[in-house]
């Protein structure tokens, strides 16, 4: 794979909708069994853009990011590319995609560690208390 760095904010977006989707699930599913429409509904509250962009702006707003990631997460959001859901708030959608390129840049950079500690504070963000219990 060619470095992260180098890809178009839309391709790690892609993959990084697909790592945030998957923490989120992970971190329900520690919570215990419990039927599969209460956990879609659950996990659907924690990965609209609306949840995301909260998390854009604590990183924005608290300096939590590296210069390197900060630029990534600048460029998804940033990206022409981006249409916007009919039901979307177009700036919540800009900064959720930045949210999903960093998670995409993290992942492929293999930094695990540090996906797991952004995605503590979003759990903080949202008012969730445990994480992989």
């Amino acid at each position: 794979m060619e470095k992260p760095a180098l890809l178009s904010p839309l391709t790690l977006a892609f993959i990084g909708d697909g790592v945030y989707e998957l923490l989120v699930r992970e971190h329900l599913a520690a919570k215990g069994s419990m039927p599969a429409g209460k956990l879609h509904k659950m996990a659907v509250e924690l990965v609209r853009a609306s949840a995301q962009a909260g998390l854009y702006n604590k990183l924005e707003e608290e300096n939590l990011l590296t210069e390197q990631e900060f630029a990534v997460m600048k460029r998804g959001r940033n990206n022409n590319s981006c249409h916007c859901p009919k039901n979307a708030d177009p700036i919540e959608y800009r900064k959720a995609t930045g949210i999903e390129a960093l998670f995409g840049y993290l992942y492929l950079e293999r930094q695990m560690a540090r996906l797991d500690e952004l995605f503590r504070l979003a759990l903080e963000l949202w008012g969730c208390n445990n994480f992989r219990e």
